[in-house]
């Protein structure tokens, strides 16, 4: 039961982050196309500046989780795909330091150069983690002692590579919804048109990877063995053609709380088709890391429960606090100099 208990937080957890920290990774991927003088490019940092360390507060829990309540999952997955995460932690590195110094020193090269690392450290986490939980969906090639018998490029096989761009153009939605949200005139202007175009895009892929996960994976075999399990990945429709229908209408937070619902779901359709899988092997179904083979001892489990019943909701509790503090829109008469938030 406790396995369980924590095979589902760890797949909330993943969820909370996708969508957090999603219109971050979006946006500053975007921020090029979007952004076309200093004054937008300091409002697209101003958006996400308040926001994207307490964002990647919920990857460090969903890692620290991973390494408590599933260490030997943990162990097989950082051991076997250490090269994509260390490319994934560097890239987020990049873009955490963009963020503090960009603005200390006033000159074009200068902050074309993190402009630049914003937009590449955005990029690639987006498309390693789609590449990431695409393939942990189809299966890995770890053998009977849990040990990765594959290469970094065994990876970028199509469905993989088709989970990276799903991801990628989810957040692109995501980022451009926020930015509407966060901005006036042109900018907001030019976020809106943008959303509209990436989500037919998103659409088409989305069609896409479900067909295609309908071949490459067992995520259905739990939907088929428990019907009432489909509601997951008819919210997920439903709040894609919401996001829609917001858009059209210009009604920029509700189309952004769809496009979160639609990343929530999306992400708990695969934690869910997983169970009770963590990380199934592509060899042998024998071979596979589960909540039985791979949990820490029922103590264990049950004082990580009490330390996250107490401070997780500190944590949502700070977060709304930020939000409402900077709950109103970014414009040029903001900014102030040397100064991004």
């Amino acid at each position: 039961m406790l396995e369980t208990i924590w095979f589902l937080l760890w797949g909330i957890l993943w969820a909370v982050y996708f969508m957090l920290d999603g219109f971050d990774l979006g946006l500053g991927t975007l921020m090029p196309v979007l952004a076309k003088n200093e004054t937008e490019r300091r409002i697209v940092y101003r958006v996400m500046g308040p926001f994207w360390d307490g964002n990647e507060v919920w990857l460090i829990t969903a890692g620290g989780v991973t390494f408590a309540a599933f260490p030997t999952t943990y162990a097989a997955m950082f051991s076997g795909l250490y090269s994509a995460l260390m490319l994934i932690l560097f890239a987020l590195i990049i873009r955490g330091v963009s963020f503090a110094f960009r603005d200390e020193v006033h000159t074009p090269g200068w902050k074309r150069f993190w402009d630049v690392c914003l937009t590449i450290g955005s990029f690639l986490p987006a498309l390693l983690l789609g590449v990431a939980f695409a393939n942990i969906f189809q299966g890995l090639p770890y053998d009977k002692d849990f040990v990765y018998q594959g290469t970094l490029f065994t990876l970028l096989n199509p469905y993989g590579i088709a989970g990276g761009v799903l991801f990628v153009l989810l957040f692109l939605v995501h980022g451009s919804l926020w930015l509407a949200v966060k901005s006036e005139g042109e900018l907001q202007a030019r976020a809106g048109k943008m959303v509209s175009k990436l989500w037919a895009a998103l659409l088409v892929v989305a069609v896409i990877f479900l067909l295609a996960t309908r071949r490459q994976t067992f995520l259905y075999d739990n939907y088929t063995a428990n019907p009432v399990l489909f509601l997951i990945p008819l919210l997920a429709v439903l709040a894609l053609i919401a996001t829609r229908l917001f858009i059209a209408k210009a009604a920029w937070w509700k189309a952004w709380f769809a496009s979160s619902t639609t990343i929530v779901a999306v992400t708990l359709f695969g934690v869910v088709g997983l169970y009770p899988k963590l990380l199934p092997s592509s060899l042998d179904p024998a071979f596979s890391l589960t909540i039985a083979n791979s949990s820490s001892s029922p103590l264990t489990l049950k004082i990580m429960l009490v330390v996250a019943l107490t401070f997780v909701p500190l944590v949502i509790a700070y977060q709304v606090w930020v939000h409402y503090l900077f709950r109103h829109k970014s414009t040029a008469e903001d900014l102030e100099e040397g100064e991004i938030y």
